[in-house]
């Protein structure tokens, strides 16, 4: 007799988007002929640019051709881009071998994977809050307990709060784990972290044997020349670091999917051997995955030339200028407003101590405009909300003044609750 994976039923919810999204049609339907404004998911609205526009049609052409035309490519990915993208963190100061990069369909999915080339023994730490894929895809595979409801977390699982007193930047656990799931610029809270910072958990991950998965998905939204791109960066880091990656947000791709994984064969862990996890993941991949889109990685391939760098920079400057509009328009009526400055996420204190989802309410029905409740995101994230600033500007800038005109709040009652 078949049995499910009971492990589903350890979730504490309905995904986090899928409920806003429901909300927001259950709005609409009863609101007809409003317009809504959505500044939720991190959904790319700019076209994509010429020279890698270029790049995709090219390799739809080499499909209609029987000479140029390809099949299967690598599991691993095109060799041409995984030799492109060797160079691309060559100009970071960064070595790697073209074997310990793996082109994959995106981020997330690799987010969601990797955990499978560990025992579900690890302790997991997570960042609180962090975005749900680190946590909901390790309950699946069954590597914590029930959903605690008093402390609206998994027990099980380790989580370093992210709050106003640290600048949202965790702790080193007081404990021993396993996994730990570090992601900078940071989603939700738009905070960014140093090489110092980062230093102290990649010492931390050697003297325990430990792993960081690193989700560097939003790297290239980055000005600050000290603050890393890269947890390689990081002196001895590749012994202990896997990077994951994505050409989602730098290159417009979310919806044509294409990212990556670093897997160092340097990456020792307590019961491995130098380059056993590259081998497993390696086997994992050519087990599980028959490529990225060979159209795809054309797109990636010219998306990492020296031109594609330059409209990828115009991309994120475009949306950047988004998030200090939406930051400015909200600082101006007395909201409380961190991130937005080296990423693409505005982290909102929502005053009178409200609860994120009445503020989900709140925002949806007083100004029209979509976003985030904090609490979706992790304990600590109750008390805020996020933004997004992927948006067409004229849309961006719709939305930052319906707040300013039509959001209600009695600021002076915060003060006193203070």
């Amino acid at each position: 007799m078949a049995k499910i994976n009971s492990n589903y039923r350890k979730l504490s919810a309905g995904y986090l988007f899928q409920e806003i999204a429901r909300r927001t049609k259950e709005f609409t339907e009863t609101n007809p002929g409003i317009k809504i404004m959505k500044l939720g998911i991190g959904n790319t609205t700019e076209s994509i640019t010429p020279t890698i526009l270029k790049g995709l049609h090219f390799g739809v052409e080499k499909l209609g051709k029987a000479e140029t035309y390809s099949g299967y490519g690598d599991e691993q990915g095109d060799k041409c881009l995984r030799e492109a993208l060797v160079k691309h963190y060559e100009k970071k100061g960064i070595i790697l071998d073209i074997s310990e990069i793996f082109i994959s369909d995106g981020a997330k999915p690799d987010t969601a994977n990797i955990q499978s080339i560990f025992s579900l023994e690890n302790i997991i730490a997570v960042q609180d809050p962090s975005y749900p894929v680190y946590v909901d895809t390790n309950v699946i595979a069954g590597r914590t307990n029930k959903f605690n409801e008093k402390k609206g977390q998994y027990d099980g699982i380790v989580y370093m709060p992210c709050v106003e007193e640290n600048n949202f930047f965790p702790e080193i656990p007081n404990k021993k784990v396993d996994i730990i799931y570090l992601c900078f610029p940071n989603n939700p809270t738009g905070a960014t972290a140093t090489k110092e910072q980062l230093k102290k958990f990649v010492d931390y991950a050697i003297k325990n044997k430990a792993i960081i998965i690193f989700d560097a998905a939003y790297s290239a939204f980055i000005s600050d020349s000290d603050l890393p791109k890269s947890i390689y960066e990081i002196e001895e880091s590749k012994k202990c670091s896997i990077e994951i990656n994505s050409f989602s947000k730098i290159a417009g791709f979310t919806g044509i999917r294409l990212g990556w994984t670093i897997v160092p064969k340097d990456l020792i862990v307590e019961n491995s051997e130098f380059g056993e996890l590259n081998n497993m993941w390696n086997r994992r991949q050519t087990t599980f995955f028959n490529g990225a889109s060979n159209i795809a990685q054309e797109g990636g391939l010219v998306a990492l030339t020296e031109q594609g760098q330059k409209e990828c920079k115009i991309l994120a400057d475009y949306y950047m200028t988004n998030a200090k509009i939406i930051k400015q328009g909200l600082e101006s009526i007395g909201l409380k407003v961190y991130g937005g400055e080296n990423a693409p996420y505005l982290w909102i204190k929502i005053p009178n101590r409200m609860d994120s989802w009445d503020f989900f309410n709140k925002l949806l029905n007083e100004t029209h405009v979509v976003g985030t409740p904090g609490s979706g995101f992790g304990p600590s994230g109750q008390g805020y909300f996020r933004l997004s600033a992927f948006g067409h500007r004229k849309d961006i800038e719709e939305a930052v003044e319906s707040i300013k005109n039509n959001l209600t709040f009695n600021f002076e009652l915060d003060k006193i609750e203070a």
